[in-house]
């Protein structure tokens, strides 16, 4: 009702910019009380020294007093000083951002501007895109942000925020959406603009650099105990602030929010639900298709184009979102960028430096891969030097010799063939689930005899003795309560004893090679990225003393990376169950007519006479935990696979 009338949203506008202002005062109070208690010593000094001069405090204990409480406040001023050094000299933390100049979308720049107008506030100072499905504003007003930031033109002012706009964004929605979708954030320029709300930013900006101060690389000793020093003081402020910020915050995006009412309001309705759309298949597109490339020293180039395939194919699959894919006939918002191919290219890379912590630049181990080559160049790799990997560990374990033998006593085959890994993996099965059932089916049986027996010999005795009848029931529970403590002892040693203790061993093995290889890799990492650093740092003293600049096309962090990874680490089971898979598919691909394909929502893919393989995964799972590899050699003689084929490793 407010929104249509028009008087809430000033109401609520008004609302959050007072709270907002109100919690900056009270970050400010926070610093002033900080400030204050710096300089009380000198105050008392003060004080003490217009006392003797006045002749009211004389005498050897004021003058003492007096030298003490001097010392005391020339100390305290010192380290007052050299904190609020540290505050404003601490670089704060930035988003690693694709930077856009006003030249690469002059579109989008105009766009923004317009909605700025619209909204009458300021417009943002630059336009930065971020490979995440999400849009905010960014400070970036310290000096050291000013030298890295693109700026967006004439009519910015310097201590404008920065709008970093998700990637995704430009390629899945339209142009009406994107516009609808960036007035909330837009309109939180206006109260960024509020003297009282900058300064608190700031000042909690520079409290959040301080505490992170101490963890610096390259401080010596003592500097490092003050920088320790400093950041214990710079974590209490931020103690003491911290919700009041917070609070600032929600009153900021409540202005904002409410200003855009205005502007385009049934447009944004429309467009929330595909931010969710977007997110659900950005996440997809990452963990199941980028990664595995990541993982293989290549990565997409073009990943913002591949979630408008992403999202298509869901909308082909579900039915929830039927319709979404009928927009596609609009204008994309991509267009409002002169390249979106290079554009696309940037955001790929910083995808694959936040989420994976592949290096700043393409190189002969990390180079781009088109979606076109993605099963030549991606799957069938990735499948091979998983076997050849595989056949590594078997090879280390002793088994090249071709001398081991499979659970019917046939001899396992040499050289890299699925036989060898089925024969090795059932090679000494435990039970299977029917032979289990079997033998707790005749130890229940066995322990139903002894207690027929014990029922039948208390019969006899209470027909011959006339026993009491409460008896007989009791001990027919004390039977009833043994079985079950023998079920479930034998319970939990099944629960202890490995099903398939070759697939734990493999399994171990792999897992060791894995984390021997992934350390060179990031040992390879770190050295190409000091090296980086150490031409990034050499170019800018040329620039400095040059007098030129230099505008880098990516924004990021010096710390280490990736800062949001993915996945957490695969148990040694999964490992050994993607080994096994990747085998059983280039068996598939060398002699059956399987190709490797790409699936836009669960990433590689064996095609089986054009159609995906989906019933392989919970048979290679039968033979890596239970053993059993009947239901994999159905699949096998079903599908035309040759296990005793060598097939072709990396």
């Amino acid at each position: 009702m407010y929104g249509v009338s028009g008087t809430g949203s000033d109401v609520g506008e008004e609302w959050g910019a007072r709270a907002a202002r109100s919690r900056a005062l009270a970050v400010l109070r926070v610093r002033g009380r900080a400030l204050g208690l710096a300089v009380l010593p000198a105050a008392v000094a003060v004080v003490l020294y217009a006392g003797g001069v006045t002749g009211h405090f004389t005498g050897s204990g004021w003058d003492a007093a007096r030298w003490v409480v001097t010392v005391l406040a020339v100390l305290v001023l010192i380290a007052a000083t050299a904190v609020a050094l540290v505050v404003a000299r601490a670089r704060p933390a930035a988003t690693p951002t694709v930077e856009l100049a006003e030249t690469a979308a002059p579109d989008l720049y105009r766009l923004v501007r317009d909605l700025a107008d619209r909204l009458d506030v300021p417009a943002p100072a630059a336009i930065a895109l971020t490979p995440d499905c999400d849009s905010w504003l960014e400070d970036r007003t310290h000096r050291a942000h000013r030298a890295l930031r693109t700026p967006g033109g004439e009519g910015e002012s310097e201590g404008a925020p920065v709008l970093v706009i998700g990637s995704p964004f430009l390629w899945w929605m339209r142009v009406g959406e994107l516009r609808a979708v960036l007035a909330p954030v837009v309109a939180g320029t206006g109260p960024a603009a509020q003297p009282d709300i900058a300064a608190a930013r700031r000042f909690v900006r520079g409290l959040d650099a301080a505490v992170a101060v101490p963890g610096t690389p390259g401080l010596d000793p003592v500097r490092r105990i003050g920088a320790g020093a400093v950041g214990q003081v710079a974590r209490v402020l931020l103690r003491a602030c911290r919700g009041h910020a917070a609070e600032m915050e929600r009153g900021v995006a409540v202005a904002g929010s409410e200003r855009a009412q205005a502007v385009d309001y049934g447009v944004r309705i429309v467009a929330q639900e595909q931010v969710g759309l977007a997110y659900a298949g950005w996440d997809r597109l990452l963990t199941r298709v980028a990664l595995p490339a990541w993982r293989m020293g290549r990565w997409p180039a073009k990943l913002d184009a591949g979630v408008v395939s992403a999202l298509t194919e869901l909308s082909r699959r579900d039915r929830l979102a039927d319709g979404f894919s009928s927009r596609l006939g609009e204008r994309p918002a991509c267009d409002l960028l002169e390249e979106p191919g290079a554009v696309d290219e940037a955001a790929s890379l910083l995808a694959a430096r936040l989420f994976h912590g592949g290096p700043a630049a393409p190189g002969p181990d990390w180079s781009p891969v088109e979606w076109s080559q993605y099963p030549e160049e991606v799957v069938d790799r990735k499948w091979r030097t998983d076997a050849a990997r595989l056949h590594q560990v078997l090879d280390g374990l002793g088994l090249a010799d071709g001398t081991a033998r499979g659970a019917g006593g046939e001899r396992v085959a040499e050289g890299p063939t699925l036989t060898r890994v089925i024969a090795h993996l059932a090679t000494e099965p435990t039970k299977s689930a029917d032979a289990r059932a079997e033998a707790d089916t005749d130890a229940a049986l066995d322990a139903g005899a002894g207690v027929d027996t014990a029922d039948a010999a208390d019969t006899t005795d209470a027909a011959g003795a006339d026993t009491d009848t409460d008896a007989e029931d009791a001990t027919d529970l004390d039977a009833d309560l043994d079985l079950d403590l023998v079920l479930d002892a034998e319970d939990v040693e099944d629960d202890d004893e490995p099903v398939n203790p070759a697939a734990e061993a493999l399994a171990g093995a792999l897992s060791a090679l894995l984390a021997r290889e992934e350390a060179a890799r990031e040992a390879r990492v770190a050295a190409s990225a000091l090296t980086a650093e150490a031409a990034a740092r050499s170019a800018e003293k040329d620039d400095r003393h040059s007098g030129g600049t230099s505008a880098p096309v990516v924004s990021g962090p010096d710390g280490p990376l990736p800062l949001f990874p993915l996945q957490p680490p695969r148990s040694g089971r999964d490992l050994l169950a993607d080994h096994v898979t990747a085998m059983v598919c280039c068996a598939a691909v060398d002699t059956a007519e399987a190709t490797p394909g790409l699936d836009w929502l669960d990433g590689p893919a064996l095609l089986v006479g054009g159609e995906r393989a989906t019933d392989l995964g919970p048979r290679v799972l039968a033979l890596v935990e239970e053993g059993d590899p009947e239901p994999l050699r159905v699949w096998l003689a079903r599908t035309g696979v040759r296990p005793e084929k060598p097939v072709r490793l990396v």
